[in-house]
């Protein structure tokens, strides 16, 4: 929703290329989520190249096979400011 939102105000689209994951807190910090290998292969069967992911899964990302991924590649973030940048860029 925050990326959504700037988005909006900023008059810059989200990249059709990405996809995110994460819950943000009122100060800005991104937390970690659960179900990270299902929701990327999700992601990577739609045609998503990028997805935004809280840096506190970069564990989880790690056990996920690299086949199974294919081209997929994971930005990892701790504030929001950085999946603003990511998704508007």
């Amino acid at each position: 929703m925050t990326v959504a939102l700037s988005s909006l105000i900023s008059g810059r689209p989200v990249r059709n290329d990405v996809a995110m994951t994460g819950e943000v807190t009122l100060t800005g910090k991104v937390l970690p989520i659960g179900g990270l290998k299902e929701k990327s292969l999700a992601a990577q069967r739609a045609g998503i190249k990028r997805v935004i992911v809280p840096e506190r899964n970069e564990g989880d990302a790690a056990e996920i096979p690299s086949k199974e991924l294919g081209g997929l590649k994971f930005v990892f973030v701790d504030e929001v400011s950085k999946a603003i940048d990511t998704a508007l860029s």
